[in-house]
């Protein structure tokens, strides 16, 4: 028997105010996606922000239904709306937050599994690494890329 461990390198940042400049921007689409977030059901509202290659910025935000599994998330909503509009241009970065009853959540919410599949499946599919800005009113976490978030995943190579 080997142990083994899967460790990754992550920034974490104080305040949105230490992003570099486009990430602020980013981070502010996310926010402003999230407050038009349809969740009548939870009361949590998660807004995403995808800054493809080209320069332009797509947002997304969850999508409940009374029928749950009819529902979509946020990234999913920005991913797959931004691979229909500009279905050649690779996404470089992304931006994720969520609010409850009493605000931006303290700390940054991480994308459920079926999110960071689709999200590692974009990276793949543009041979790009995707920056993932996970948002927090008390701190941001950065990861380089979503594979990260995402150990002994699943993509074409496994088929």
């Amino acid at each position: 028997m080997i142990d083994k461990e899967y460790l990754f390198k992550y920034t974490e940042y104080s305040s949105y105010r230490e992003l570099p400049e486009q990430d602020e921007q980013l981070v502010a689409d996310a926010k402003q996606a999230a407050q038009n977030a349809y969740a009548p059901y939870s009361n949590f509202k998660v807004g995403a922000a995808v800054l493809l290659k080209n320069g332009e910025i797509i947002t997304g935000n969850n999508q409940e239904n009374s029928a749950y599994p009819s529902g979509l998330c946020a990234e999913r909503v920005a991913l797959f709306y931004a691979n229909a509009k500009y279905p050649d241009v690779p996404v470089i970065a992304m931006a994720i937050c969520a609010y409850n009853k009493q605000g931006l959540l303290k700390t940054p919410v991480a994308p459920c599994g079926a999110c960071r599949q689709v999200m590692l499946e974009t990276e793949l599919r543009f041979k790009t690494p995707v920056k993932v800005i996970l948002i927090g009113e008390d701190y941001i976490t950065v990861v380089d890329n979503t594979s990260q978030l995402l150990p002994f995943n699943f993509s074409s190579k496994d088929l």
